[in-house]
């Protein structure tokens, strides 16, 4: 796929993502009688990313996330030479997904952007209260488990096919531990296309939502190298068998004997 048509996926995958993800909290989570609630709300982002990635997977990798980008980056399964176009449409999918997302919640009687949209924040801006501190160490770790599991579900020698699965899937339960933290961001993108809408303080505290993500990512790409190492490194490699991931995050791989 060109470059091009990678990155066009990326944007309309991260426009899912910020839609349904901060759509079901904007617009659901707190709904009369029926609200979904926060497991509503943390299954509603899990649900984006399975979605997208059995759906676009096999054009771009299903990133989504500039923090998935550099994680995989540095754990040698993208190329950083594309890394720019892919973080840009990343950021552009999420700002006009949190745009729509304004126009259709400002809709309803008594709607007051300071409410957040969905937005990520620390301290007075937390759920839950949550210092700083606490917001950070969260995201760093919180984005490292979700890298982790990236990683092992796209191996190639892990189970074909259900790496979409387990990615969504453990999405679900960073969100589950996270939201009363930092609204849980895990993914740059995600948290700036809000900020944007709001300003404010949701501005200012937008660095550590690109820091600690890609912090986390990183020493997530960094590690699994070391210790899971590669195919190449086990007793199971099978001589001639070409293997071609097509979900999140991995390229085809070249094999002993096969081809592309």
């Amino acid at each position: 796929m060109s470059i091009s048509r990678r990155a066009l996926a990326e944007f309309v995958g991260t426009f899912w993502l910020v839609l349904g993800g901060c759509g079901s909290a904007v617009l659901a989570a707190a709904f009369p009688h029926v609200g979904i609630g926060l497991l509503g709300v943390a299954l509603a982002f899990g649900l984006t990313v399975l979605t997208m990635a059995y759906a676009l997977g096999h054009v771009s990798g299903c990133h989504l996330n500039p923090a998935v980008t550099c994680g995989l980056i540095a754990g040698g399964r993208f190329k950083a030479a594309d890394a720019v176009p892919y973080i840009a449409a990343q950021v552009f999918g999420a700002v006009v997904a949190a745009g729509l997302l304004y126009v259709i919640a400002s809709g309803r009687a008594g709607f007051d952007l300071a409410g957040g949209l969905a937005a990520n924040g620390y301290g007075e801006h937390s759920p839950g209260g949550y210092s700083l501190t606490s917001g950070f160490v969260t995201e760093v770790v919180m984005t490292f488990m979700f890298l982790l599991i990236i990683l092992g579900a796209t191996d190639e020698r892990a189970p074909q096919g259900f790496a979409p699965i387990a990615i969504g899937l453990g999405l679900t339960l960073i969100h589950l531990i996270s939201i009363p933290v930092t609204n849980t961001s895990v993914n740059p993108a995600r948290s700036t296309g809000p900020a944007l809408i709001v300003g404010g303080w949701a501005l200012t505290q937008l660095w550590m939502f690109w820091i600690a993500p890609v912090l986390g990512a990183v020493c997530a790409g960094l590690g699994y190298r070391l210790f899971a190492g590669s195919a190449m490194d086990t007793a199971d490699v099978v001589v001639g068998v070409t293997i071609e991931q097509t979900t999140v995050g991995v390229q085809p791989s070249r094999r002993p004997g096969g081809s592309q």
